[in-house]
């Protein structure tokens, strides 16, 4: 079941070179750019009034899961995040289930990101901008993980720097009213659970850090470190957001706009900040794009490794260190979604499929000992039983979507495993 725990003790090793405020900022630039600008507004028609309180549920489950990552992360410091905890821990079946879940609802999610910087930096030509960008970052990320942190950092710095801005403006301008923030009789549990699953997907950009496990120094210390850290600063800030756009426009007017940031800022009075939200927005996508690419590029490696993705998607760069083949896989696939696909509807079956991919991450979990570094035993029950709920809660068309992919990927593991045994 052990897994080395450097990179000299496996074939083509990536290189360490992440410390900890490395590891958080790659974490940071994941989650803010995919959920502020792009899962609100879903999620307050689902919840309606009781935005807020799926914003805590999605919390509570995210930290689950980030405990049960971080542990195991410890214990399987190698690039492939769950796919390796669940091949270790459960069988190579569900690690493979746990890779194929991620690889494709995150490719959905990075061809989203990607259009997303399209409609904010000029929506006429949004598919084109998308396919740039992709280019761009693909590249970033080729010359190596260490000048990819190096960008995300200054992505991040710009959109705290615009959230800030964002959350000022809206809790002192003369339209503010605490009242929006009641809970009203347009709340359910069922929608409260919907809206959960659309917010986790804001929240999972801490599977970065688990599955960048062979590129940082020192993994026992700084993973464990790095993703509550990333989750804790994510929350409050998404807290702040929240509360403060919902006291401007309420959840009925947050609910059926597409920026509801920009929004907030022309209803608070503050025209000057609305380009500003938009460049911040572009730029909050970029870095989550960014991140996503190079997330899913790892799991790819990892799968690659073991044969259950085209093996010749393990090879890792002499110079750069860096799966480069897999990156340059996830940066074609990518580029042609974004030039082909709506925004719309990508985000339940990118949260579907990354549900699915931490409930694996918990089982696998669930079956540490305490000599390796068991959470406590509440914690991955919490988070396997929450993903299950938050997954099955989603918009039936994701849910469905979803359901379709995994059998599909389920049943091509299989007819493989059969050919080879019959071989």
């Amino acid at each position: 079941m052990s897994m080395p725990s450097s990179s000299s003790g496996i074939p083509d090793g990536l290189q360490r070179r992440l410390g900890v405020g490395d590891a958080v900022v790659v974490g940071l630039g994941a989650m803010i750019g995919a959920g502020v600008f792009s899962a609100l507004a879903p999620a307050a028609r689902a919840a309606g009034s009781a935005l807020l309180a799926g914003l805590a549920l999605a919390a509570v489950i995210a930290y689950c899961n980030a405990t049960s990552s971080a542990r195991l992360a410890t214990r399987y410091p190698v690039s492939g995040g769950a796919y390796v905890y669940g091949r270790e821990r459960l069988g190579a079946f569900w690690g493979y289930i746990a890779g194929w879940a991620f690889v494709v609802g995150k490719t959905a999610s990075c061809a989203a990101m990607a259009l997303t910087v399209g409609v904010y930096i000029w929506p006429d030509h949004a598919h084109a901008i998308a396919v740039a960008a992709v280019a761009v970052l693909t590249a970033v990320n080729y010359v190596g993980v260490h000048k990819s942190a190096v960008a995300t950092r200054a992505i991040v710095a710009v959109v705290l720097v615009v959230l800030g801005a964002v959350i000022v403006v809206a809790l002192t301008c003369g339209t503010t009213d605490t009242e929006r923030l009641h809970v009203g009789a347009d709340a359910t549990f069922t929608g409260v659970l919907q809206a959960a699953g659309l917010l986790f997907f804001a929240f999972a950009g801490y599977a970065r850090i688990a599955t960048l496990g062979e590129e940082v120094r020192d993994p026992a210390r700084t993973i464990p470190k790095a993703i509550p850290i990333a989750l804790g600063i994510t929350l409050a800030l998404y807290a702040a957001i929240v509360i403060a756009v919902l006291m401007v426009l309420g959840p009925g007017r947050l609910a059926h706009t597409t920026t509801p940031l920009s929004d907030a800022a022309a209803a608070a009075g503050a025209c000057w900040l609305v380009p500003v939200v938009r460049i911040g927005a572009a730029v909050a996508a970029l870095g989550s794009l960014l991140a996503l690419i190079l997330g899913v590029s790892r799991t790819t490696l990892a799968m690659a490794r073991d044969r259950n993705l085209p093996h010749c998607l393990a090879a890792v760069h002499p110079r750069f260190k860096v799966p480069y083949r897999a990156e340059l896989a996830v940066g074609a696939t990518v580029s042609v979604l974004a030039a082909t696909v709506d925004v719309r509807g990508t985000i339940g079956f990118s949260s579907f499929g990354v549900l699915t991919y931490y409930a694996i991450a918990n089982a696998s979990a669930w079956t540490l000992t305490p000599a390796e570094g068991r959470p406590r035993r509440f914690i991955p029950v919490l988070g396997l039983a929450g993903c299950l709920a938050l997954a099955f809660a989603l918009p039936t068309a994701s849910v469905a979507a979803g359901t379709a992919v995994l059998a599909a990927g389920a049943a091509a593991y299989l007819v493989r495993r059969a050919a080879a045994h019959d071989a």
